[in-house]
């Protein structure tokens, strides 16, 4: 079963705000860089979606509202949906705060149907939240998403295991898990605009054509998907990225952010139990290379550490000292910091001849998990709000977060 929360941030402003309520609404930021990160279904019937530039939202949409968004409360929302979503298998596998796959093995005998089982779901969030959600059910994991959107809003949809061909066939090939827009357009070159034209293919010319991935995405089309429900997966990076309202050429002005990201980070990683081997800094252009949101080229500096790191300073340092031997030459847009490498406390603890300094930092850094924790990191300063504003919320789940 895969569960997907109807426009969940935009949904929890209009249960929150009574007058927002069968209004046009978009979540996310409003100025000339803003991107809507959610879109009530009373915007989407002008056009507007997540990831459009908030311009061309309110070019679509005149009256629509934007709402700033509120992260503390989504997350709070995400961590009840999931409860639920626990109650009725103990496999979940949280792909997003408000997207979960759920695996149904064995549930029926004690809880009912699968078809049952979404139902009592779906009620059960909207007695106790108030909130909408769709459900789709199928025997594999990419034909219960399909199912979920195709679903919305607010329903449910159970494709059986000898329907699932039919289903799949007159849907675009973009459906297919891992098919973007370039693969989309190589394979309409080919010949193959539907998921049904990949099915009637033969895999030697499929192969023949497009290799080993060929038959993978040929196997997806059939609805052969054999990844199963991952309750937990290992992180393997940490990061924290910012998107500016304005663009920013200064190399000073950037570093405060940094220090904050890596703060952030740091935070993170030690809630995780995890240290840090590879520090890397990211940016994104302000030059446009190309059309759409892509079209600012991302570039990555990376720097592996001589001991793995949980410490903030240590990471900033890092950091800036890529920023500065071989950071942007021109304006960016966006900035970000991340961990990579990590390896567990335990594989690392600290040694007899570590310096004082070290002792000292992580003493520190113990102090000051203790007071974010109990009275949060506007307790220990922040960058002034209009110089960190972003243009969107994520989306993302992130490990070690509150």
């Amino acid at each position: 079963m895969h569960a997907d929360m109807d426009a969940f941030y935009a949904s929890v402003e209009q249960r929150e705000d009574p007058a927002l309520r069968g209004q046009p609404i978009a979540v996310g930021g409003s100025g000339p860089r803003g991107v809507v990160t959610a879109a009530s279904y009373e915007a989407r019937q002008y056009g507007v979606r997540s990831a459009m530039p908030s311009i061309e939202a309110k070019r679509r949409c005149p009256p629509l509202i934007f709402v700033r968004g509120n992260m503390a409360l989504y997350k709070r929302e995400s961590e009840k949906i999931f409860t639920i979503f626990q109650d009725f298998s103990p496999s979940v596998e949280r792909v997003s705060l408000d997207e979960a796959f759920i695996d149904l093995t064995g549930t029926s005998r004690l809880l009912g149907s699968p078809s049952t089982i979404g139902q009592r779901l779906r009620e059960r969030i909207r007695d106790e939240l108030s909130l909408p959600v769709s459900v789709g059910i199928a025997p594999v994991k990419m034909v219960a998403k399909i199912a979920s959107g195709s679903a919305k809003p607010d329903g449910l949809l159970e494709i059986s295991a000898q329907n699932v061909k039919t289903f799949l066939s007159p849907l675009p090939v973009g459906r297919i898990w891992g098919v973007g827009p370039v693969a989309q357009a190589r394979l309409a070159d080919l010949g193959f605009h539907l998921i049904g034209d990949l099915i009637e293919a033969d895999d030697a010319s499929l192969e023949g054509a497009l290799g080993d991935w060929g038959l993978e995405i040929a196997r997806l089309a059939r609805g052969e998907d054999f990844r199963e429900v991952e309750p937990y997966r290992d992180a393997v990076s940490y990061s924290e990225e910012h998107t500016f309202a304005s663009d920013i050429s200064d190399r000073l002005a950037l570093e405060p952010f940094i220090r904050e990201h890596a703060e952030s980070v740091a935070r993170r990683l030690r809630r995780s139990g995890v240290r840090a081997r590879t520090v890397v800094l990211k940016w994104k252009s302000a030059r446009r290379t190309g059309p759409g949101a892509r079209g600012y080229p991302v570039f990555t500096r990376r720097l592996t550490l001589p001991k793995p790191t949980d410490d903030g300073k240590t990471i900033a340092q890092t950091a800036i000292r890529l920023l500065k031997e071989n950071g942007p030459q021109g304006a960016i847009r966006l900035l970000g910091v991340g961990c990579t490498g990590l390896c567990h406390d335990a594989e690392d603890q600290l040694g007899l001849f570590d310096s004082q300094e070290t002792e000292r930092r992580s003493i520190l850094n113990k102090t000051v998990d203790q007071i974010t924790q109990r009275f949060g990191k506007a307790a220990i300063g922040e960058l002034p709000t209009q110089q960190r504003e972003q243009v969107g919320l994520s989306t993302q789940v992130k490990r070690g977060d509150d």
